[in-house]
């Protein structure tokens, strides 16, 4: 039996799993990035994790192709825009990815690849134009036109991470004025929440916490506050039937809906639908498992199944 392996890389955690033809999942693994080994041991240590899974999945089956998400935007011998794991900007990933398990391999963005998974199987398939908003590690967004995912001219569409924050940073250089992604993404929360309590915090604990603290809660409100109105602009150029969030603050989607849903009516002509993604925390792997069928020269008939979608505990963003 043919199976793919999907491979998810961010910037907290690797996700991974083997899937049949049939979107069947035969075995899934979750383990943390430990960025701060550098890109070449994340790398290796995705790479073991996958062989290992290959394994558990048990004998009889052939191992197809392989289908990888990542953080920034992947070439064919670095990737771009990835700074949450430092030295990942020197992996060349498809490469090496071939080179261990000598299978076709096909590589994306992983907002783009969890866009793609929503546009086919979840919350963005159908007719007209989509957004995902990926609420993560870092800030990303996709857009689906007539159900495939706008790439743009360098595949570096829907960054919207590198947003200016005022007309002051007008002229100043990536680098030295402030992103969006400074301000609201799960990196940027830990860091301000970090700073608050005086002791490290991930994003998740600053949701946990926010309903008894109203400084933490202050800094969710600060971050609403800075993605709205933003998203209101991408969708008065965009006009989606639908924008569906996911990622890793989708988890406090009953925090976040509010806010959104009445920047979107107030502030658009024509507002969109405002929905929880299919796949609020596994689209990025569903997304690379599917790439991994389309190098495998298939299309998997449903969406991969497997328990993760089931409702789970909170892990750190």
């Amino acid at each position: 039996m043919e199976v793919v392996l999907g491979m998810d890389f961010g910037g907290t955690k690797i996700a991974l799993a083997v899937c049949d033809l049939d979107g069947r999942c035969l075995a899934q693994q979750v383990l943390a990035t430990n960025p701060d080994a550098g890109g070449a041991a994340v790398l290796a240590r995705g790479i073991s994790a996958g062989r290992a899974l290959l394994a558990r999945a048990g004998g009889g089956y052939r191992l197809t192709a392989v289908g990888v998400s990542t953080i920034g935007i992947p070439r064919d011998d670095r990737v771009e825009l990835a700074p949450a794991i430092p030295g990942w900007q020197g992996v060349a990933l498809a490469r090496s990815v071939t080179a261990a398990f000598g299978a076709p391999v096909r590589v994306a963005t992983d907002v783009k690849a969890a866009a793609t998974a929503e546009a086919r199987w979840g919350a963005l398939a159908g007719p007209g134009p989509a957004i995902y908003v990926n609420l993560g590690t870092g800030l990303a967004v996709a857009i689906v036109v007539e159900g495939r995912v706008l790439d743009g001219a360098h595949g570096a569409s829907g960054e919207i991470g590198y947003n200016l924050m005022s007309a002051s940073d007008v002229g100043v250089a990536i680098g030295v004025r402030p992103m969006l992604e400074d301000t609201v993404s799960g990196m940027g929360l830990a860091a301000r929440g970090s700073r608050a309590i005086g002791r490290p915090i991930t994003a998740g604990q600053v949701f946990d916490a926010a309903e008894a603290d109203p400084q933490l809660d202050a800094m969710i409100g600060t971050l609403i506050d800075e993605l709205s109105p933003h998203l209101v602009n991408l969708v008065i150029a965009i006009d989606p039937a639908r924008v569906a969030v996911g990622g890793g603050m989708a988890r406090s989607w009953g925090r976040l809906q509010g806010p959104l849903e009445r920047a979107l009516q107030s502030g658009v002509p024509f507002p969109p639908e405002l929905v929880l993604a299919a796949y609020p925390f596994d689209a990025p792997l569903v997304g690379a498992l599917a790439l991994g069928a389309e190098a495998a020269g298939v299309t998997l008939a449903h969406g991969p199944r497997f328990p993760a979608h089931k409702p789970e505990a909170r892990r750190p963003i």
